[in-house]
C-alpha cells in the first residue's frame, strides 16, 4: 500500500492532512524562520559595561543592591564595592542573591553560600562561583574578563 492509499483509507481529505501538518505536525506553517541567536566565538572574553544612570542599573548605586545581566550577578557590596560573579549556583544552577547583612552570595534553593570573591562558604555546592573584574568610571561599570 502506498502513503496516497494509507491517507484515502482513513479518510482523511487534502486539507485535513494539512490542518495535521499544521498543528504541529511534520511540517510548519509559519512563514518566517525562527531567528537565530548568532553564538560568539568560543574564545570570545566576557567584556560590557552597565550605565548606572539607567533606570535598569541606577539601583547599583546603592550598597547592597544587586542585578542580574544574563549569566552574572552584579553587586554593590558592603563598602560600596562591585562585585561580579556567574549567577548560577554550581550545585543546581538556582540564581544567587547578594546579602548585605552577611557580605555573601546566598542560593535560596539549597542554602549554599559564597564570599563575595565567589569562594564556597557553605554547601551544598562544592564548586566557586566565577569571579568577574569590574572598573568603575564615572557612571559606567564594566565587567570583564
Amino acid at each position: 500500500m502506498h502513503r496516497g492509499e494509507f491517507i484515502k483509507s482513513l479518510g482523511l481529505s487534502t486539507g485535513a492532512l494539512m490542518a495535521f501538518y499544521c498543528l504541529g505536525g511534520i511540517v510548519s506553517c509559519k512563514s518566517e524562520p525562527e531567528p537565530i541567536t548568532p553564538t560568539p566565538p568560543v574564545n570570545a572574553k566576557l567584556d560590557f559595561t552597565l550605565d548606572l544612570s539607567s533606570n535598569d542599573f541606577k539601583k547599583l548605586k546603592t550598597e547592597g543592591e544587586f542585578v542580574y545581566k544574563d549569566a552574572i550577578i552584579i553587586a554593590n557590596v558592603k563598602g560600596g564595592k562591585y562585585v561580579a560573579l556567574a549567577k548560577a549556583c554550581p550545585h543546581q544552577g538556582t540564581a544567587v542573591q547578594y546579602r548585605l547583612n552577611n557580605d555573601d552570595f546566598y542560593c535560596p534553593n539549597h542554602a549554599s553560600e559564597f564570599s563575595s570573591t565567589g569562594k564556597v562558604e557553605k554547601g551544598p555546592a562544592v564548586a566557586d562561583l566565577k569571579i568577574y573584574n569590574t572598573e568603575l568610571k564615572a557612571d559606567t561599570l564594566r565587567i570583564f574578563e
